[in-house]
């Protein structure tokens, strides 16, 4: 038997507060949710998640306060099948919190909190070496650590794998060097390449700056990658669906690229089993809870990308 893949995710751990609402406010006031979950998430632990349901064995690298609320994050990832061994404890932080609406359309507003004290950078990686692990995922919200794992990962000749979605430009710009595969979602990639080029153009930007593989994600206008083979931007297609919720959907494509990272799948391959597991996570309520197993992510791109389509 083939042993399943192993990752590290580096990076978010929060408390997320998900509540559903019929329109996004616009205004203040009182507003009442039609639904509403309490999870553990942020951007690596959603993306180790989603990746442990498709057949790898996951760990997270992440900070936590010393508090209860860490106590329950841990619980709650634990429980998923992630490992949280590495999870930092913070003497006197807090953990991080984060509140989201989300609207019918799938449409959401995130508004998260990080102690400065639970983000500080880390000495060291948590253990010698990256040798155990078949590919390495870091968001930008832990930018000490992702750093210290990004360059070991290369060091080694592992996938380093950024996802890199919206942050200072300062953090970008520290981060973007030290991958082998850069994942940007489009409002990075704005913050990196400028407001004013189509996605296309942003993605032959992006790729110009860095000898790295290049993609950006679009949501419904599907990822845009660069071939540097071929020398010039492709396009992937992002399934058509009627979105119920988008949270999470980011990263649960960063999982599932990992994934076919890690066991040596073609990267346009890759890329389409991101999507289709991206796509059904957007059909479900509930932020990473909505991720899909295997099966259901390879019968999408079954689908979609029938045996032998271009």
């Amino acid at each position: 038997m083939i042993r399943p893949v192993r990752l590290l995710s580096v990076g978010a751990l929060t408390l997320d507060t998900i509540l559903r609402v019929d329109q996004l406010p616009t205004h203040q006031g009182k507003f009442i949710a039609s639904d509403g979950v309490q999870i553990a998430s942020g951007m690596a632990t959603s993306a180790a998640c989603a990746a442990r349901r498709l057949g790898a064995e996951v760990s997270l690298w992440a900070s936590a306060g010393d508090d209860a609320v860490g106590d329950q994050l841990i619980a709650g990832i634990e429980a998923e099948g992630v490992d949280c061994g590495f999870v930092r404890r913070v003497v006197g932080a807090r953990s991080a919190l984060a509140s989201i609406l989300v609207d019918a359309h799938g449409e959401r507003i995130i508004v998260p909190f990080y102690d400065i004290r639970a983000q500080a950078a880390p000495g060291a990686l948590p253990v010698a070496d990256l040798t155990a692990f078949d590919a390495v995922l870091v968001d930008v919200r832990w930018p000490g650590a992702a750093a210290l794992a990004l360059k070991a990962a290369r060091a080694i000749g592992r996938p380093a794998i950024l996802d890199a979605d919206t942050a200072p430009l300062a953090v970008l710009e520290q981060l973007l060097p030290l991958a082998s595969h850069i994942v940007a979602s489009e409002p990075a990639a704005r913050i990196i390449c400028g407001q004013a080029l189509d996605l296309e153009s942003t993605c032959n930007d992006l790729a110009s700056r860095t000898d790295a593989f290049v993609a950006i994600t679009g949501g419904a206008a599907g990822t845009w990658w660069f071939d540097r083979a071929a020398g010039s931007p492709r396009h992937v297609p992002a399934p058509r669906i009627k979105a119920v919720d988008t949270l999470a959907a980011g990263d649960v494509f960063h999982g599932a690229f990992a994934v076919g990272l890690a066991e040596a799948i073609p990267i346009e391959q890759a890329l389409r089993f991101a999507s289709a597991a991206a796509a059904l996570k957007c059909l479900r309520f509930g932020g990473r809870l909505g991720a899909p197993d295997r099966a259901e992510t390879l019968a999408m791109v079954a689908e979609h990308w029938p045996a032998g389509q271009a």
